[in-house]
């Protein structure tokens, strides 16, 4: 589990830490796309079906990313930016938090 990629500044204004790429290692230009809830993540619909995304996929505003179970409520994550996935910072079946970053985009 990646624990310690969700620092405890998490609660700062989204604005702000949507556009931080400093626990990212120099991912300069990168925009993150993070956790709306405390969850269960999965990269696929079901466990016979490719992955919503990987790294090099192009997503577009709207474009469902993964998604998050929240008390047996399956939630679908979409992307609010355009570009290309750059990272993924989660693995299928991690448990992630508010505000985690899940994917790295470089923005269209």
């Amino acid at each position: 589990m990646r624990r310690a990629a969700a620092p405890a500044p998490a609660p700062a204004s989204a604005g702000e830490s949507r556009g931080d790429g400093a626990d990212a290692g120099g991912d300069d230009g990168l925009v993150a796309i993070e956790s709306p809830m405390v969850g269960t993540y999965y990269s696929k619909p079901n466990p016979d079906a490719d992955a919503y995304v990987s790294p090099g996929s192009s997503v577009s505003p709207g474009s469902v990313v993964c998604i998050v179970e929240a008390m047996k409520v399956f939630n679908e994550i979409k992307s609010e930016v355009a570009g290309s996935v750059e990272r993924v910072l989660v693995q299928d079946g991690d448990a992630v938090e508010f505000g985690q970053k899940l994917f790295l985009v470089r923005p269209a």
